[in-house]
């Protein structure tokens, strides 16, 4: 693997998920906040649970809203607000879904073309990030999965 995602435990509380995209930061930042990139690629594959829809407004104060299922009756949602959007560098945003959602990070940092993501989580409690440290697992799928749409934009976005 050429890009491999690092997950680490940082403290009792802290996630870091780190990986090199092959892509200008402004092109990984677009993926990121544009809603018919993002659905693209952020559904873990492997799950076979379609992103039913996917609500984006990314401005400090905006919020967005992710909706999984087979079907109405049977949705997941996650959904949060924006706390800070620095394009094409930094994204921070609260996940409301339930009283133990994180505060996630993340920084778009480019070298040489390439951009090194730093995906940050803090968790309001040890048991919190406990409860969800399975879910960090499937984003070495994601990001593989951003890492083909990235190889498709090119100078498109």
């Amino acid at each position: 693997m050429t890009n491999p995602t690092k997950v680490e435990r940082k403290s009792e509380r802290e996630l870091v998920v780190t990986r090199t995209f092959d892509g200008p930061a402004h092109i990984v930042f677009e993926a990121w906040t544009r809603p018919e990139l993002f659905k693209l690629w952020w559904p873990p594959k492997s799950l076979g649970v379609p992103l039913r829809s996917c609500a984006m407004d990314v401005r400090v104060g905006g919020g967005y809203r992710l909706e999984f299922g087979h079907d109405a009756a049977n949705v997941m949602a996650f959904f949060g607000k924006y706390i800070e959007v620095t394009p094409p560098a930094r994204l921070v945003w609260t996940n409301d879904e339930s009283e133990d959602g994180a505060v996630t990070t993340v920084t778009f940092e480019e070298k040489d073309g390439k951009t090194l993501l730093v995906l940050h989580e803090l968790y309001p409690s040890k048991a919190a990030l406990d409860a969800s440290i399975g879910a960090s697992e499937g984003l070495a799928e994601q990001f593989e999965q951003l890492d083909e749409l990235l190889a498709t934009l090119g100078a498109n976005v």
